[in-house]
């Protein structure tokens, strides 16, 4: 009997042991290493109409060693320094064993340095305003909407609807037509980007002008195919 007991506790021993090394190797883990991208220079580069555009660059390290000569740079080509407006160089880099991969991207900023004009601040939707679905033509007015400069002539805009779905709605933040705009010496407003985030979508065009004299914006934005947004701010 008593060697009976002896053997079913060296049995158990055993088991704990075999238990503890399983354990022990499912809580191994294996260190994961990605490119580590490091841009030279800002995020957001603002530089001048017409004068070329050199690419501040970017350094690149993998498990803490020099990885830069892996690097690929995209987008530097598409920059037109003629024309003013956003343009965006995306680094990317992948490990060694092809498993993993970063990116950084940096903005470029070709702007008019002529243009003095500011359009920051509060705005506010005027009478006049409306949504027209298909014929179904809906005023609204008094929502406010942010305008803040990036650049000269350059502009980011909290909602190119006028505050329609996120404010009037209440669908909230993420269903505005955040995007960016650009100012031209003439006061023609030129749509650069927009995002709808809510919906994965943008508007499907954009034509504006500011008028100085009465300091107020106006601006047309088509989306959906079905509706057009017409708004007026000051």
């Amino acid at each position: 009997m008593k060697k009976n007991i002896f053997y079913l506790m060296i049995i158990a021993l055993v088991a704990m042991t075999f238990a503890s090394c399983s354990k022990d190797s499912e809580d191994k883990s294996t260190i994961v290493h990605y490119p580590k991208i490091t841009l030279l220079g800002d995020a957001f580069y603002i530089s001048p109409q017409g004068q070329p555009f050199t690419d501040p660059g970017c350094t690149v390290t993998y498990a803490g060693e020099d990885y830069t000569s892996h690097v690929v740079i995209s987008g530097v080509e598409d920059i037109d320094v003629n024309t003013a407006g956003l343009y965006y160089v995306t680094y990317s880099a992948v490990s060694p064993d092809g498993k993993y991969s970063w990116s950084e991207t940096r903005t470029v900023a070709v702007c008019d340095p002529t243009i003095e004009t500011d359009l920051s601040g509060s705005w506010t939707l005027q009478d006049g305003s409306y949504r027209d679905y298909s014929g179904n033509v809906v005023g609204f007015d008094s929502y406010g909407i942010t305008i803040k400069q990036l650049a000269p002539g350059i502009f980011s805009v909290s909602d190119f609807f006028g505050g329609w779905y996120d404010q009037r709605l209440g669908y909230g933040k993420s269903y505005a037509c955040a995007g960016q705009m650009q100012l031209l010496a003439d006061g023609t407003l030129v749509g650069l980007s927009s995002r709808v985030a809510g919906w994965g979508d943008s508007w499907d065009g954009f034509e504006g002008k500011y008028d100085a004299e009465t300091g107020t914006l106006t601006w047309d934005v088509p989306y959906a195919g079905v509706m057009t947004f017409h708004i007026i701010l000051k």
